[in-house]
């Protein structure tokens, strides 16, 4: 089993800063699951759900919720999480 944490990231094709966000997981090697919140109803609600708020991307890194594009939040998530 990899200690590599289990990587969600709730997006939109027409959200910028999420492109930026899996381009940025891409760079890294991180593999993640995408889920479009704006063509599933569902994604969406969990993502609010997780987030507590409307604003994407949401990224779930092992159960840590980070809200937009937060590099530092993101790169610290991947580092407590090996």
């Amino acid at each position: 089993m990899s200690d590599t944490p289990q990587v969600t990231i709730y997006s939109a094709p027409w959200c910028g800063f999420c492109g930026a966000a899996k381009q940025y997981l891409d760079r890294l090697g991180v593999k993640y699951v995408e889920k479009d919140v704006d063509q599933d109803r569902a994604n969406a609600e969990e993502s609010m759900q997780k987030s507590g708020q409307t604003g994407i991307p949401v990224l779930d890194i092992g159960g840590k919720i980070i809200v937009g594009f937060d590099r530092p939040s993101i790169d610290a998530a991947l580092a407590n999480k090996k």
